[in-house]
């Protein structure tokens, strides 16, 4: 038997043209790997865009760091998060790409799983995003790094 859930009406429905578009970089100093968040510089740039609706694009300009949207409550998850990236792309694996260390392979392998880019929606003037959640540079790296975010907001 299969279940499915009941979807619900649309509502607070806007359209409307574009009238802006904003985009900045900021870089993020990793002290090696775990999770940065960086949800207070989007809702900076976003701020200062003067976007009310609209969308953000985040996007890491890394093939060993990726961006997630995650729980920003509970700091167990995030250390759960990387015990199963850990089982997922272990070091020493015997990868053939193995130049830049044990754990750059790895690190390819979970930015592929996890993601480069996240859209946002803005609703009133903020990043759309849940009571829990919060937007968060991941470095897959044992070493610390420079990594570069790009940002573009398009709205009214």
């Amino acid at each position: 038997m299969r279940h499915s859930g009941k979807i619900g009406a649309l509502q607070g429905l806007s359209a409307g043209p574009i009238a802006r578009q904003a985009g900045a970089t900021f870089t993020v100093t990793t002290p090696g790997q775990g999770f940065t968040d960086i949800t207070r510089a989007v809702a900076d740039f976003l701020g200062q865009s003067g976007i009310a609706t609209g969308l953000v694009t985040v996007f890491c300009r890394h093939t060993s760091a990726s961006l997630t949207i995650q729980e920003n409550a509970d700091p167990d998850v995030q250390t759960d998060l990387l015990t199963a990236l850990d089982g997922l792309a272990p070091r020493h694996a015997g990868y053939v790409h193995g130049a830049e260390g044990p754990d750059d392979m790895p690190a390819h392998i979970r930015t592929m799983v996890t993601d480069a880019t996240l859209g946002v929606p803005v609703v009133g003037g903020r990043l759309a995003l849940g009571t829990w959640q919060g937007i968060y540079l991941v470095e897959h790296r044992d070493r610390p790094h420079r990594r570069e975010i790009v940002l573009h907001a398009l709205g009214a």
